[in-house]
């Protein structure tokens, strides 16, 4: 595929250095008008002088919001603003705080992916440890191919390795849940295949997290939930608070979240023998758990402070810290299964997995204003740990045993990053408009860790139903990671925009990549405007993905998930693996055709070389010699099938989407704000290495996610009332309930549509309550039928990765108080 050579970003680097060197150089004063999530704005001016009045302005300035502009306006992209310039050449949508707490949702990726049709989430994403952590894919892609950032600054990845089969199989991304959704300014979605201009990773495009940064107030927020089913009551209290920090700007502002869901079941009767006596045609079949909302609670706090130092100094600090417990029902064990000790339990058992998981980042460091430049150091450190066991469980192994709980391991992943930024606004007397030039340097430390579980988990046949990690798996792996970039935004007319980036990242363990982008927009007015863009991108795999090690057991068979550079995937035909190298096309509009009335469209193309995921499961022959004395080595003797994770497809995405918003002011009718939103992606396997993968696994790439979203919306506010009205279209999935055998039979989940509404009623100025509803019509997917049911023992009565869930209508009641 085409890449960016070392003299195209030469090229770019001499012209963002050559325009430096005219005499006549004026350091613009930058004007930024910053737009918040609460609608609250200030206009603050960067001033060159020596009295106390304007140091305290450049002070306040130097941690400034977004900018808020016109559709033919001018962005400054400075490394003191956290956000995205909006009306670039790059496509920018902003969902707002208040946004996010109007769609119902407590936690931060059901929200956005409520609010904006270009994201999908599953409300499982596969079974198993699988079920954990919620994924995200933008614009069809995988989750690991979308970039997040938390106020400009690349936000970690987890340790949670989706190893177990299902949509976002393979993915290891970063996961927003744990940031509290009471402490979110705003959210930027850049749907811009972008890696040269915000990162490695960026396939997708970007997510950018912006955190309050108020000086005063704060709110607090309660919310009951439950579904029209009866269970899965949810109850979820978040809070934020923001204070000044002197005088002279300074700021902190803190915020948590406590969230505690109970399970919801909707699998189907067990189909099979329960019992081999009479109690077998009597005996109640609504027995499985392992399709559903699994409990949790997690509690996750927040803070984002900025302390003015000395003139022209900032000293800023972001940090999370999350704690999460959760319990995944696995499959269903009957008291004739011979994975059932009838000693323990005499009537079968349904065994959980359980995860305690803490994560914690921090990002620190400081802006500055130096030599006419602005600057951005910084050192970022994050740590994730997930603790597993199994439990309500036995090990047959050893029949004599009592034990029911096991230590499974622990997945810990870490990330140190150390980067410097600045930038410069100048316009010399040629430049029809300032130029803003952008770069910096990054250097980062991932590390990926396995540790053992304890001999009983996994020895012979191991834990029903979640073994844990075999000697094998346990790894300790680190990789540096050494980054520059360049960025260079300028007008070749008054009103014909361009930007040149540029990316150079060295690994450690993979290659030297480099990635470039080329933008341009044109406005012809105030109110019109046209962008077009060409990208190339890079991922690497990630260390889980190196390295990760899973055993799934199904009923008959077990499916082990082994590292691709282990000796049994090698036997199976593994190499080493290689990133994911793309290229993007887009073309779109910005307009405001009539005041209060907004529209953007886009088309686009992506396209991916070496796309990974996982292969096929591969069956293990019980008299190849060979191959069991690889198993035993690794104490995989009861594996009856292997897989692994590779660079697998080339792939393809077309794509298009359109948003519209128009603001309705009447005179005795309040306020209404209509909104519209459309997406569609079309993923294609251009080739394929056809000896690893097999439809389940490409129905995994191409359909587990639908084509199509088309959302519309109605806000009316009038005096103290307000209500939510939003109406959303899921195109149709294919599912498949399992990897090997019957279950890896297409089924076609049809086209669903939703409607979400809330009330808010405001009984003092300050304190509102609300009721509202999710999924109103109580909507359930296409029912699965019973022959592809049934090879999962009659679980699969839904899809387990629908879009829009399994779980009918949820109702809820709220109450908000701000001061």
């Amino acid at each position: 595929m085409a890449k960016f050579s070392r003299f195209q970003l030469s090229l770019v680097a001499g012209v963002a250095l050559g325009a430096l060197i005219p005499a006549k150089q004026v350091f613009a004063a930058h004007s930024v008008s910053a737009s918040t999530g609460t609608g609250k704005s200030a206009a603050k001016t960067v001033l060159v002088s020596k009295t106390k009045m304007a140091a305290r302005k450049k002070n306040a300035a130097l941690m400034a919001s977004s900018e808020s502009i016109d559709v033919g306006g001018h962005s400054v992209n400075s490394v003191f603003t956290p956000s995205t310039p909006r009306h670039s050449t790059t496509q920018v949508t902003i969902v707002t705080g208040a946004e996010l707490l109007k769609t119902g949702q407590t936690s931060v990726l059901s929200a956005l992916a409520q609010a904006n049709p270009a994201i999908t989430t599953a409300a499982l994403p596969g079974g198993g440890a699988s079920s954990f952590v919620q994924t995200m894919q933008l614009r069809g892609q995988s989750p690991d191919d979308t970039l997040i950032l938390v106020n400009g600054h690349r936000r970690h990845i987890g340790a949670n390795f989706n190893s177990n089969s299902g949509t976002n199989w393979g993915s290891e991304p970063s996961d927003i849940s744990l940031i509290p959704i009471s402490a979110i300014d705003h959210i930027e979605v850049v749907t811009e295949g972008a890696s040269a201009l915000y990162g490695q990773d960026a396939i997708a495009g970007a997510v950018n997290i912006v955190l309050k940064h108020n000086t005063h107030g704060g709110s607090i927020n309660f919310k009951n939930s439950g579904y029209y089913a009866g269970d899965g009551q949810g109850l979820d209290g978040s809070a934020d608070y923001g204070m000044a920090l002197g005088h002279n700007g300074g700021y902190l502002d803190l915020a948590a979240q406590v969230t505690h869901q109970q399970p919801t079941t909707r699998g189907g009767d067990f189909y099979g023998t329960l019992f081999n006596d009479g109690r077998n045609e009597t005996a109640d079949r609504d027995i499985q758990r392992g399709l559903g909302t699994p409990k949790s609670t997690l509690e996750t706090i927040s803070e984002n402070m900025s302390v003015p130092l000395i003139s022209d100094y900032n000293f800023y600090s972001t940090s999370t810290f999350s704690h999460r417990r959760s319990n995944v029902a696995e499959t269903y064990r009957s008291a004739t299964s011979s994975w059932t000790n009838t000693n323990l339990y005499p009537d079968g058992n349904q065994p959980y997995i359980g995860m305690d998981q803490y994560d914690f980042e921090t990002d620190n460091g400081i802006k500055a204003r130096k030599f006419g430049f602005a600057w951005d150091a910084y050192i970022t450190y994050a740590r994730d740990k997930q603790n597993y066991r199994t439990m309500d469980s036995e090990n047959v192994s050893y029949p004599d045993s009592t034990q029911t709980s096991f230590e499974d391991g622990a997945s810990i992943s870490s990330e140190m990053t150390a980067g410097l930024r600045g930038s410069r606004s100048f316009r010399p007397s040629w430049a029809p408009k300032p130029i803003n030039l952008r770069f910096g340097a990054e250097y980062r430390h991932d590390t990926f860790q396995m540790t053992e579980g304890e001999e009983a988990s996994w020895s012979g046949l191991g834990a029903t139903d979640h073994p844990g990690n075999v000697p094998m798996s346990a790894t300790h792996q680190s990789r540096d990671i050494y980054e520059g970039n360049i960025n260079l935004d300028f007008y070749v007319t008054k009103k014909w925009e361009w930007t040149l980036g540029g990316r150079v990242a060295s690994y450690s363990n993979m290659a030297t990549v480099e990635t470039g982008s080329i933008g341009t927009r044109y406005n012809f007015n105030k109110r019109w405007a046209v962008r077009a863009n060409i990208n190339t991108g890079y991922r690497p795999p990630t260390l889980g993905a190196l390295s990760y090690f899973y055993s799934a057991p199904y009923p008959g068979y077990t499916v082990d998930q082994v590292p691709s550079s282990s000796d049994v995937a090698k036997y199976f035909g593994a190499g080493k693996m290689s990133g994911e190298y793309s290229r993007s096309y887009s073309i779109g509009i910005d307009a405001t055709p009539v005041d209060d009335f907004h529209v953007t469209g886009n088309l686009y193309y992506i396209a991916i070389n070496g796309r990974m995921g996982s292969t096929k499961s591969f069956s293990v022959d019980p008299n190849d010699t060979a191959l069991k004395a690889l198993l035993d080595a690794a104490n995989l003797s009861t594996a009856t099938s292997i897989s692994y994770y590779a660079n697998l497809y080339n792939t393809q995405t077309f794509g298009g989407d359109l948003s519209a918003d128009y603001t309705l002011h009447t005179k005795n009718m309040g306020k209404f704000r209509f909104a519209l939103g459309v997406n569609f992606s079309d993923n294609e396997i251009r080739s394929a290495q056809d000896s690893l993968v097999n439809e389940y696994t490409k129905m995994m790439v191409l359909h587990s996610a639908p084509k199509n979203r088309e959302q519309i919306s109605v806000n009316w506010e009038m005096g103290k009332w307000s209500v939510f009205v939003q109406e959303m279209r899921y195109g149709s999935i294919i599912y498949m309930a399992a990897p090997t055998g019957a279950g890896a039979v297409p089924f076609t989940q049809n086209p669903g549509f939703i409607t979400n509404m809330e009330v808010n009623y405001k009984v003092m100025p300050h304190w509102s309550i609300g009721v509202g509803a999710n999924n109103l019509g109580n909507k359930y997917p296409t029912r699965v039928p019973s022959s592809i049911a049934n090879t999962q023992q009659g679980l699969s009565k839904y899809a387990s990765y629908s879009p829009y869930g399994f779980n009918g209508g949820m109702y809820y009641v709220k109450t908000s108080l701000d001061f």
